[in-house]
């Protein structure tokens, strides 16, 4: 864990020393489409041991959208700008300074508003001992989330009864097996999505958009309090 926490501090420096040029174009772009809403999006999260942050990443949905909790691609809220820094995963670029702070991790589940923390129980609330982080088991597994979801009639309904709970299931997964090996493995998952077939279990590889969800969620976890 000493070596994860220097690692997250040392790459997530160079990380944003890097993406720097793609950070200023990507704020002018977003000044430029939404004048006068901050490029940035602040956001309460779920941190480590269930503590509230301030997530930060880039605006990718006109403000006041309100609306539903999760995101569905192609919906009227997510500007045409909006969707391309999402597909490219280009709006969390600033959660690289989450990393540095030690809000976050480089990997580790992604983190909620609050809400859905709270209907962990049991076994399940052992997720809340690892840092949020910005890939993951869960995140690699779910790469095409918001093409999965747009595919329902009902997203919100789907999302807490079927997405949720494998998510956790996943997180657990990582939980109970992980190492900074792994955790080096799913980096490199996510920057080269090629790779993730032979460097990760079968169980973290990724889902494409109008497949099968074939996982026992309900039947193996249960995240609800009664």
């Amino acid at each position: 864990m000493l070596t994860k926490e220097i690692f997250d501090r040392f790459a997530g420096f160079i990380g944003l020393a890097v993406a720097i040029p793609v950070i200023l174009l990507t704020w002018i772009a977003i000044a430029i489409v939404m004048p006068g809403a901050p490029a940035i999006f602040r956001q309460k999260r779920v941190g480590k041991d269930g503590r509230l942050f301030t997530l930060v990443k880039f605006r990718t949905m006109r403000p006041a959208h309100g609306g539903s909790s999760v995101s569905v691609a192609g919906e009227s809220r997510i500007t045409p700008l909006g969707a391309v820094l999402r597909r490219w995963k280009i709006d969390e670029l600033p959660e690289l300074w989450n990393v540095i702070k030690g809000d976050m991790s480089f990997v580790g589940p992604r983190p909620d508003v609050p809400g859905y923390a709270d209907c962990l129980e049991g076994d399940c609330r052992r997720i809340l001992s690892l840092k949020p982080g910005i890939t993951g088991a869960a995140t690699l597994r779910y790469r095409y989330e918001e093409e999965i979801l747009a595919s329902q009639e009902d997203p919100q309904t789907y999302n807490d009864s079927v997405i949720y709970p494998d998510k956790v299931r996943l997180n657990l997964l990582y939980l109970d097996s992980r190492s900074f090996g792994l955790d080096l493995r799913m980096i490199l998952s996510t920057a080269l999505p090629s790779l993730q077939s032979r460097l990760l279990p079968s169980e973290f590889h990724a889902i494409m958009p109008g497949s099968e969800l074939n996982t026992p969620t309900t039947q193996s976890v249960n995240i609800y309090a009664n």
